[in-house]
């Protein structure tokens, strides 16, 4: 025998290509049906052009198949694909990022659709779906969305299967129950990958920018209009597990951020460097710990309750209490705190000083001169508090979400013209009344009160409470919270903002009460539930909730190695439960093999077991030559036995008088 390929002629004639083996019908119809589904969540995502382009051409590669109509020509289609990138750059003015890149795979999917002839035009488009499916992931990941995506999943599966094995001669639905069956067996391996792979902080790989857009939630400026625009969201900014009892709604101010410049129509945040330690205060009664699970808002700040005092990992504090991660919430992300709603801060310092009293040096003269008025009254800070909140009391100011647009003067505009204006309005202009009596204050944007889901017993604060309150600098006290919304609308702060609006129809559902779609409400609030868990336990997953959970299932302080051990043990011991099931399984399936292995199993307790390598016949002969009176049954058994094994037909009248004789064999 050679063991060397004999080398090829230079002047032998080529050797003629083998023809690839086209793809058969079923597996192309279940290959588009998968590219569809793939692609249909996307369809508010992709420009009206290409979701049409996308189904134009699936439809006429399906025509293709029913009709065994030719493909396109070579030109067409490089005709199309010229196009079709050229208008994604129009759209998108680039190739790259998430919805650019998103729009030109799925443009590029279709056209190779129309040059799909054999397996392994199959293949790529299999891998192509595998990357349209992925690629949703960037839009959504709530249960619903996951929901759908696995079952584009089981028929992209079905289709892969059907690609490779088209030929196998298999029923309708074989490819259906191979893909399920793939699946279920991979749960348990996902599973221990998910629970015990060791988790970093912070992805693995940075995403585009563009695919943190759209997300909702405070800016780091305020301006008329800003916060009641947010507060006509229903969508859900947190969610707060509390330790202990639930802090009254006149405590639940959960605090963001704190604007300081006013440049006469804006509030700003100026740049603050964090600390790497909490902002000391002075705590007057008991602390309240709860954890947070946030949503993504691509910005780095946190919220917690006044005033925080701890510092979740990755967070730092500025000197205005404001709690800043070192990187963005570009994913549901579970942090721990403890806070005093009651409390007393320390000194005011130069600039606080400084940043606490700054004003455009004119602007606004009849809200100055009214200030003036106040001081010559009563000079002191604590009484220009009150004065301020009469005004707002007793005055005809109004609380809504549609106030009237203001021009020139803001303040002066809204203080003694339309006096209609919403939280920003109040906060916006109280602080700059402070400052104009020589009072150092500040405005706080974040969110108040939130909605208990009694069902989960956590509470919801959704965007709809976003909300801006003021804090002013008192000696002996430091900085207060002063809520000028409340001096208007009292029910704001105690009842929610539902209650404190007369046009409460614009809010958004879930942000109504009573009525007769209660029921409604509270069933979504049950489909929460199942949200929140999600968030929790799934998304919300990271290095730090990983760790807390491995330690309360017993494993005491979990690092990297203790979990790269468990996790090998577990898939190891997945491993061999699943190779004897299939042993197992395999053996109840062969009525022959399980015949004889019970008599060979009588045997070895006689002190007669059988080689791993000795044969049917030749394990007989030895047994009949240490006990001959076994002889006789033995050799029966064994020479039935191999004529059912090795022979070309198993009868099954045979098979039945083989575990007759099992049966009544005595070893």
């Amino acid at each position: 025998m050679k063991f060397w390929k004999r080398r090829r002629s230079p002047h032998a004639p080529p050797s003629p290509k083998r023809p690839e083996e086209p793809l058969t019908r079923a597996a192309l119809t279940w290959l588009l049906a998968a590219l569809a589904l793939g692609v249909a969540p996307q369809a508010t995502e992709l420009s009206v052009w290409l979701s049409v382009l996308f189904a134009a051409l699936v439809g006429w590669r399906g025509l293709i198949v029913l009709r065994s109509w030719a493909l396109p020509p070579r030109w067409l289609l490089l005709l199309v694909a010229v196009l079709a990138g050229a208008g994604v750059i129009v759209d998108h003015r680039t190739l790259f990022g998430r919805d650019a890149g998103v729009a030109l795979l799925t443009a590029m999917t279709a056209c190779k659709l129309l040059e799909s002839r054999g397996l392994r035009d199959g293949v790529v488009l299999v891998f192509l779906g595998y990357l349209l499916v992925m690629s949703n992931l960037l839009y959504s990941q709530d249960i619903p969305q996951i929901a759908y995506l696995l079952a584009a999943i089981l028929v992209m599966l079905t289709a892969q299967v059907l690609i490779h094995r088209q030929h196998a001669g298999l029923t309708a639905l074989a490819p259906l129950r191979l893909t399920g069956r793939m699946v279920l067996l991979a749960v348990p391996v996902m599973l221990i990958l998910f629970v015990l792979f060791p988790r970093i902080p912070g992805p693995l790989w940075g995403l585009p920018k563009d695919a943190y857009k759209g997300r909702t939630g405070l800016s780091e400026q305020m301006a008329p209009g800003s916060v009641s625009e947010l507060s006509q969201s229903g969508e859900v900014a947190f969610r707060v597990r509390f330790a202990g009892a639930i802090p009254p709604p006149n405590q639940r101010y959960w605090r963001g951020l704190v604007l300081w410049h006013f440049d006469g129509r804006r509030w700003t945040r100026p740049e603050e460097p964090p600390l790497n330690t909490p902002t000391p205060f002075t705590p007057e009664g008991a602390a309240v710990d709860y954890a947070v699970v946030l949503e993504p808002s691509n910005r780095s700040w946190l919220f917690a309750l006044d005033l925080p005092a701890r510092l979740p990992p990755h967070a730092r504090m500025t000197a205005s209490f404001q709690l800043l991660r070192d990187q963005p919430v570009n994913e549901v992300y579970r942090y721990e705190m403890r806070s005093y709603p009651a409390y007393r801060t320390g000194e005011l310092t130069a600039m606080e000083r400084s940043r606490g009293l700054q004003l455009p040096p004119r602007g606004n003269p009849r809200a100055r001169a009214l200030v003036a008025d106040w001081r010559q009254r009563d000079p002191r800070p604590e009484a220009l508090v009150q004065s301020a909140l009469t005004l707002f009391r007793e005055q005809p100011f109004y609380y809504t979400l549609t106030p009237p647009l203001l021009s020139g003067e803001i303040v002066d505009d809204f203080l003694f013209r339309t006096q209609r204006g919403f939280c920003e309005h109040y906060a916006g202009a109280f602080v700059f009344l402070m400052r104009a009596g020589g009072v150092p204050a500040r405005v706080v944007l974040g969110y108040q009160g939130g909605e208990m889901n009694t069902l989960g017993g956590y509470l919801m604060v959704r965007q709809s409470d976003a909300h801006a309150w003021a804090e002013v600098w008192l000696e002996g006290r430091g900085w207060v919270r002063v809520d000028p919304t409340g001096a208007v609308a009292p029910n704001r702060v105690q009842q929610g903002l539902y209650a404190a609006l007369s046009d409460a129809g614009l809010l958004p559902f879930l942000a109504r009460r009573g009525g007769d779609s209660e029921w409604l409400r509270q069933l979504v609030l049950g489909w929460d539930i199942l949200n929140n868990s999600w968030n929790e336990w799934v998304l919300a997953y990271g290095p730090d909730r990983q760790k807390e959970f491995l330690s309360g299932l017993g494993f005491g302080p979990a690092d990297w190695a203790g979990m790269t051990v468990a996790m090998l043990i577990a898939l190891s011991g997945f491993g061999v439960l699943y190779a004897g099931w299939r042993w197992r399984s395999r053996l109840a399936r062969d009525p022959v093999a399980r015949a004889w292995q019970r008599c060979c199993a009588r045997l070895a307790r006689r002190g007669l077991k059988r080689g791993a390598a000795e044969g049917p016949l030749d394990f007989a002969g030895r047994v009949a030559a240490g006990r001959p009176e076994l002889a006789t049954a033995v050799w029966e058994i064994a020479r039935l036995y191999a004529a059912l094994r090795y022979g070309p037909v198993a009868p099954p009248e045979q098979v039945r008088q083989l575990r007759r004789l099992a049966r009544r064999f005595r070893a």
